[in-house]
């Protein structure tokens, strides 16, 4: 088994846009695995799109942080068909709860021992 090793998505020139969700699953994950996949497949192609991180604790509670280029790019995201349904699918079957939160990036550096 090939472990990659984790590197945060690297600094921009600000400003940018970053969406903040942070979640507690259910139990259910049917379904999940494949819309997850199918979800980074459709955010990847929007060309405002500069990536994400994302974490869940051994409690339960998940963070992802993903990046856009701007607002715009951000909506293209929210109103993607495929998106909308994955998120009614979500807040029925996937998440016991949710949050998101939106901002403007103003300030952005960096630092890569390796790089």
């Amino acid at each position: 088994m090939t472990i990659k090793s984790a590197k945060p998505v690297p600094a921009f020139e600000p400003p940018y846009v970053m969406a903040v969700f942070t979640s507690v699953r259910t139990a259910d994950d049917s379904g999940y695995p494949e819309t997850l996949a199918r979800m980074q497949e459709i955010v990847a192609a929007n060309p405002g799109f500069l990536g994400y991180e994302s974490a869940r604790t051994p409690g339960g509670l998940g963070i992802t942080v993903a990046y856009f280029r701007d607002h715009d790019s951000l909506a293209l995201w929210r109103q993607d068909l495929e998106h909308q349904a994955a998120m009614k699918q979500g807040r029925a079957d996937w998440y016991e709860s949710y949050s998101l939160h939106v901002g403007t990036v103003e300030r952005s550096h960096g630092f890569d021992r390796n790089g």
